[in-house]
């Protein structure tokens, strides 16, 4: 029997303000009354969708969110391609925030003590790395990624890529540049997996209704997918939208490897977390024109 955490939806549709709702109506917000809730949502430079969330699928999952009476609402971003408060003012974030009434933190600004410490142990950063307490602290995490590769190592940046934005570049009274270790670290995609390790995940929405297919994160061969997908696991739906690049022709180690050989999903597998292969993944379709994408990505998924 296939573990419902490891279940997947998708839609077909370009719709956002009506599919992204379907979705999170199918992940169940029973739960989320009075709830505290923090967002990380793709901002990672002030590039337009698919490089960056589009406006509306936040101001769709802001919406469920405020159906469902939570107690408040804090989107925190740290933006590795621009200056964050820059790229949130030009990608509509805090106009919408105004509009909506959600807050909206910067991570670069935050001090010391809005950091958590996460010893080494047995992972591959040489000194630990340092989580926002936001995310720490909240009830519930919500996600929102796109879906695109990635050209400075990462191969792909999904669900588990789009956590390194929820992690300190540099903490202030401090000069270690926990980015320029990431990104020049061999062990790259295996940290990002690492990360993930040290925070629940309550759902994430991925937009693939645009996606690149080369370069990334920032720019890229465009495809229409037209697919809005979302789970409450993250290596499930990261399986699923590397079986989707594969579909759409993105060539190199996503294109060579089999998809839990992809050192993320294979990393993740290895600390425990998440499905650890194709029969530890549902997918559903929620819509009649989802049917035919949903066959495809299956034989994907499980070659």
């Amino acid at each position: 029997m296939v573990d419902s955490l490891g279940e997947v939806f998708l839609l077909k549709t370009t719709n956002r303000a009506v599919g992204v709702p379907e979705l999170i109506n199918r992940i169940g917000l029973s739960d989320y009354s009075e709830k505290q809730i923090a967002i990380k949502a793709n901002f990672n430079s002030a590039d337009p969708f698919p490089a960056s969330t589009h406006v509306d699928t936040l101001r769709a999952i802001i919406g469920s969110l405020t159906d469902a009476e939570v107690g408040g609402i804090t989107l925190a971003e740290r933006s590795g391609m621009g200056n964050t408060e820059y790229v949130l003012e030009q990608m509509g974030v805090f106009a919408l925030s105004k509009e909506l009434g959600f807050e909206t933190l910067i991570l670069d600004n935050i001090d010391k003590e809005g950091w958590v410490k996460v010893n080494r142990d047995k992972t591959h950063w040489l000194h630990g790395f340092y989580l926002a307490k936001v995310f720490h602290d909240a009830d519930k995490i919500v996600q929102t990624c796109c879906l695109k590769t990635h050209r400075f190592g990462g191969h792909f940046t999904l669900s588990l890529k789009n956590s390194v934005g929820m992690i300190a570049k540099k903490v202030p009274g401090a000069i270690y540049d926990y980015m320029w270790e990431l990104h020049g670290s061999p062990f790259q995609r295996q940290m990002i997996a690492e990360i993930n390790n040290n925070y629940n995940l309550d759902f994430v929405v991925m937009d693939g209704i645009k996606a690149f297919i080369s370069q990334g994160p920032e720019k890229g061969a465009v495809v229409e997918p037209n697919l809005l997908l979302a789970s409450r696991d993250r290596v499930a739906i990261d399986a699923v939208g590397v079986a989707i690049l594969k579909l759409y022709g993105a060539k190199g180690k996503i294109g060579e490897e089999d998809i839990f050989k992809q050192d993320q999903l294979k990393r993740a597998a290895d600390l425990g977390f998440g499905a650890k292969s194709a029969d530890e993944i549902k997918l559903t379709a929620l819509n009649n024109e989802t049917f035919v994408d949903l066959e495809r990505i299956e034989r994907v998924l499980k070659k």
